[in-house]
């Protein structure tokens, strides 16, 4: 049976690994053996994928990117050039703490800039985006903009990818000018009202 994706030939896919339709695997990538990933997934130059890993469809991840184990990407995540994972939250070189790796999942849609940080343990909302060099250490809400070191929430982001005219708290609603769809800010959470047309 013929596989039905593309490893580049300095790329190492270990026995098991599950690769999905359409994905594409670049230069010197590493997949171990127990990783989950979907379709049409792009992992580029010198990307990491541990065991313990599952990467829904549609996801990209750029370069030099290790995705650790205990890490979840749900479908359509984007991370950016050298952005970093953990899964141990208080690391020393002499203890061992493989036994205490903390749970990260990023849910759909989510963006992750450059060179940002995820802190393991915490889960980031459906389409929030986290602004280059941002060192996210807590729970992101849904559609929320994060920047700064520790990351601050400064704003709103639809699910097209542009800032929203809104305050980070009240009762609004507002359209997205691209696909016209609507959001609802009630008191400091959001929601989105219909369908996105993409």
């Amino acid at each position: 049976m013929s596989q039905n994706y593309t490893v580049h030939e300095t790329a190492i896919v270990d026995e098991g690994a599950q690769i999905g339709e359409g994905s594409r695997v670049w230069h010197w990538a590493h997949i171990c053996g127990q990783a989950k990933i979907g379709k049409s997934v792009s992992l580029g130059q010198n990307v990491f994928v541990g065991n313990k890993v599952s990467i829904g469809d549609h996801c990209k991840i750029q370069n030099n990117v290790s995705v650790y184990d205990n890490v979840i990407l749900e479908e359509g995540v984007f991370c950016g050039p050298s952005m970093v994972f953990t899964n141990v939250y208080n690391p020393r070189s002499l203890i061992e703490r493989k036994n205490e790796y903390r749970d990260t999942l990023i849910k759909k849609g989510v963006t992750l800039g450059a060179n940002c940080t995820i802190v393991c343990g915490i889960t980031i909302g459906e389409y929030a985006f986290i602004g280059a060099g941002a060192v996210i250490n807590k729970n992101v809400k849904p559609y929320a903009l994060m920047v700064g070191v520790p990351a601050k929430q400064i704003g709103w982001m639809s699910q097209y990818g542009e800032k929203l005219d809104l305050p980070l708290d009240g009762n609004l609603e507002v359209s997205c000018q691209h696909t016209q769809q609507v959001y609802r800010l009630k008191n400091c959470d959001l929601e989105q009202v219909n369908e996105c047309k993409l």
